[in-house]
């Protein structure tokens, strides 16, 4: 049973909270609570990198705590604190132990436990609004880190014709599977990778990451859209935006539409 690293930073502003987050995110930790004033950000032990948090630190200098928490202290913490979420009326995501809203066209349950995507998160949100938007019935789909499984979970939902599905994490892997069986879906391929399937093609293109790894993969990702198809990225702040579009119209692909909340984006771009 591997353990995780809480770090507890003092913040004064959201604002703070949301760079901190995103510098966090591309260094390895992989779970969050916001609180007034305060982050509290988990990594496991095992995958800390001091040196690129400290170099973190450095650009973004605060206050903090630190310790180590059991990993079953952390899944019953998610469990005594994780709350449902509705977006647009239209999908719920909740754990087994919350009550179904009526009206609801969506039900995803997910045990959240260390993977990153519940729907809270604003870029979780606006993908699943995205997803919504989009026209999924009988489209392929590939989702780039797909932490909880939560996208593919909905696109299966939404009438996807097969879904494949991948992150480089295995704790990520594993829930994400179990989520999967919850949910009942039959459709989606998961795969425990950090390579993109190159000599695939898909109609949607799914990538909630970061800048970083979404810059590194961009080519790949452009490569395994088919024509006509809609790459849908987020993981990105408000200031990423420029950088992002310019790995755009190198790769001939036109911006559909933004979104914006909470300082985080997201970007439809198509080809």
């Amino acid at each position: 049973m591997q353990n995780q690293l809480q770090y507890v930073f003092n913040l004064h502003s959201q604002e703070e909270q949301e760079i901190l987050i995103a510098a966090l995110i591309e260094i390895g930790f992989d779970g969050f609570e916001e609180k007034e004033n305060e982050l509290i950000a988990y990594v496991q032990q095992s995958l800390l990198n001091e040196n690129a948090l400290h170099k973190t630190l450095q650009k973004h200098p605060v206050s903090f705590t630190k310790k180590v928490v059991e990993e079953k202290n952390w899944n019953a913490e998610w469990e005594s604190n994780f709350q449902p979420v509705i977006i647009d009326d239209k999908v719920m995501v909740r754990a087994h132990f919350h009550r179904l809203v009526k009206n609801i066209l969506y039900d995803i349950v997910i045990t959240p436990k260390m993977s990153f995507g519940t729907g809270h998160h604003a870029t979780t949100y606006m993908m699943v609004q995205q997803l919504l938007r989009l026209d999924t019935a009988n489209k392929t789909v590939f989702d780039f880190g797909t932490g909880t499984g939560l996208l593919a979970i909905l696109a299966e939902k939404l009438g996807a014709k097969y879904i494949t599905a991948i992150d480089n994490d295995e704790w990520s892997i594993n829930n994400a599977t179990e989520n999967i069986h919850q949910n009942n879906c039959t459709k989606i391929k998961l795969s425990l990778s950090d390579h993109l399937p190159l000599k695939e093609k898909f109609d949607i293109v799914l990538a909630n990451i970061n800048k970083n790894i979404i810059v590194d993969n961009f080519k790949s990702l452009v490569k395994i859209m088919n024509s006509n198809g809609s790459l849908v990225l987020s993981g990105l702040l408000e200031a990423d935006e420029s950088d992002i579009m310019k790995f755009a119209l190198r790769n001939r692909l036109k911006s559909i539409k933004t979104m914006c909340r909470d300082k985080w984006i997201l970007l439809w771009l198509k080809n």
